[in-house]
């Protein structure tokens, strides 16, 4: 059994994190191979659940994690999937039926979610981002208002990442990317997101800044999926986002041990000299 000591502990630390981030707003983008775990998917939908239940507004922003299941091949470009129009319809019917199950799940839970494509009002739009790369789209405008009309309401938004492209049809926009745009466009204080190297808990680093992060594209530390990442947070920490949290889906209750506790379990980047 669990040390009930340990645990009053547990929430005593969380306490002044509580306090400093209710009422403030929290992206949460969530994807890939966890996503197709229903043990881990529970576990981090119960850990998002909790932010919004004591106070803290969140949105949450997700990928598909079922496209395999379709025998789609996947072909990537420095970590972006490669997109034709077959592709696409594909990925916005993964992205729907992902959409759904996520929404029903938090409610199951006790939650009030809402479901959103980022095409639904055009909330997020989007210009082709290479010719090689198909219908892939680098977000060009977020619409807040839908978002925040959800949150006010005391909705949890859960936003699946394609968007209306310049002919209004869709554009698949890489999940991190997505979220990095959304949390910019909502003044969120946090971005949270998938850390590092989830392959090796032992190269975690703890903390990074701008510069470090600029340096590990650069020197090509940072490789395929991890490209896309570190980029999202440097547009949000750019956008005015204060952290990003790059942490392992796949352990329990992550989002929590990295929110609520003082040590933490992933990377936390920062803007340069930020405190």
């Amino acid at each position: 059994m669990t040390d009930p000591n340990l645990v009053a502990e547990t929430l005593n630390q969380a306490l002044p994190y509580i306090q400093a981030f209710r009422g403030q707003t929290f992206v949460v983008k969530y994807g890939g191979a966890a996503m197709r775990d229903p043990s881990l998917l529970d576990g981090v939908l119960r850990n998002v659940l909790l932010l919004r239940l004591v106070g803290i507004d969140v949105v949450l922003v997700h990928g598909d994690g079922l496209l395999a299941r379709l025998g789609i091949e996947k072909k990537t470009v420095d970590g972006l999937r490669v997109t034709d129009d077959a592709t696409m319809e594909a990925v916005e019917m993964a992205l729907a039926r992902a959409n759904a199950r996520l929404v029903a799940k938090l409610n199951a839970m006790g939650g009030r979610a809402m479901g959103a494509s980022g095409r639904d009002g055009d909330l997020m739009r989007a210009a082709p981002l290479a010719d090689a790369l198909g219908r892939v789209g680098d977000v060009t405008s977020v619409d807040p208002a839908p978002l925040r009309a959800f949150t006010d309401a005391g909705f949890l938004p859960v936003v699946s990442c394609v968007a209306s492209g310049p002919d209004h049809g869709p554009m698949n926009v890489n999940g991190d990317t997505a979220a990095a745009a959304i949390a910019v466009a909502l003044g969120a204080s946090k971005l949270v997101g998938v850390r590092a190297d989830k392959d090796d808990p032992a190269s975690r680093i703890a903390q990074l800044d701008e510069a470090e992060a600029r340096a590990m594209l650069a020197d090509g530390r940072a490789d395929r999926g991890m490209i896309p990442k570190l980029s999202a947070a440097l547009s949000a920490l750019a956008g005015g986002v204060a952290r990003v949290h790059m942490i392992d889906g796949g352990r329990p209750n992550a989002v929590l041990l990295e929110v609520f506790t003082d040590a933490g379990i992933g990377t936390m980047m920062t803007r340069k000299n930020h405190p």
